[in-house]
């Protein structure tokens, strides 16, 4: 009987690269014992590999994404986890594991996901405004790229010359800055799992212990051992208050999968 190929995307053209890689290989792993795993690349380049890293051009690539069963999606941040890969896939006819278009795009936009999330009535980390800040001393505050993930660009500023580097890091205060207010308290993580027949159910909730007033920031993630907590030693109300907001979420977004 012929098994099942499974086409692992991963790559991509953004700053997560090697952690797209990191998750890929992951899956793969997963995956080796029950299906036939294709091992697909998008480079930072914007050249693909397939299998032992052979290089190809993109009508080769799509011809060989075409022969599989299913598209695995391990790309993360723009240009893959927001909704473009899932729009490239869907336009070449592949079924893949995962959010649509859609969710992915309203995911990856910070934004937009907190007016989904007030709208369904989950509380959110207030905005403020560039010119409050400047004029109205509204610090501290965190600074953070409005798409993109893995806390790149996220940074905590309790000065006004520490918030004017953040904002110029990130290229300048416009359309694709946001600035919040500081929320000090517990970060837990809650990951929604969408079964076969439409229910959800979430994972054991991760906790990442902090300092008070700290950053879960990029050398935090990948510099060493985080020290999370699992399950996360919550009251049993704190536990279902993050469990229904994460499925609400998960659901208001049209999340689809995982």
């Amino acid at each position: 009987m012929t098994r099942p190929t499974v086409a692992v995307i991963a790559g991509g053209r953004n700053s997560e690269y090697d952690v797209s890689l990191a998750s890929a290989a992951g899956i793969r792993r997963a995956l080796a014992d029950d299906y036939d795993v294709l091992d697909v690349r998008l480079g930072r380049d914007g050249g693909w590999t397939i299998g032992d890293r052979r290089p190809v051009g993109s009508a080769e690539a799509v011809a060989e994404i075409v022969r599989a069963d299913v598209a695995f999606p391990a790309l993360h941040g723009v240009n893959g986890e927001d909704g473009s890969l899932a729009g490239f896939l869907e336009t070449i006819g592949v079924p893949y594991v995962g959010s649509g278009v859609i969710a992915g795009a309203l995911a990856m936009d910070k934004r937009a996901t907190k007016l989904v999330a007030e709208r369904i009535g989950v509380r959110v980390a207030r905005d403020v405004t560039v010119d409050d800040v400047r004029r109205r001393d509204r610090l501290p505050v965190i600074v953070k790229p409005v798409t993109g993930g893995s806390s790149h660009g996220v940074s905590l500023a309790r000065t006004l010359p520490e918030f004017e580097r953040a904002i110029a890091s990130l290229g300048g205060a416009g359309p694709d800055v946001l600035v919040e207010e500081v929320v000090v308290g517990r970060e837990v993580d809650v990951a929604v799992l969408e079964e076969a027949d439409g229910t959800l159910s979430v994972a054991p909730v991760l906790e990442i212990p902090r300092a008070p007033g700290s950053v879960f920031d990029v050398d935090a993630k990948y510099g060493g051992d985080p020290g999370f907590l699992v399950p996360a030693p919550l009251r049993p109300d704190q536990l279902d208050t993050v469990t229904a907001a994460a499925m609400a979420v998960f659901r208001a977004l049209g999340c689809r999968g995982l």
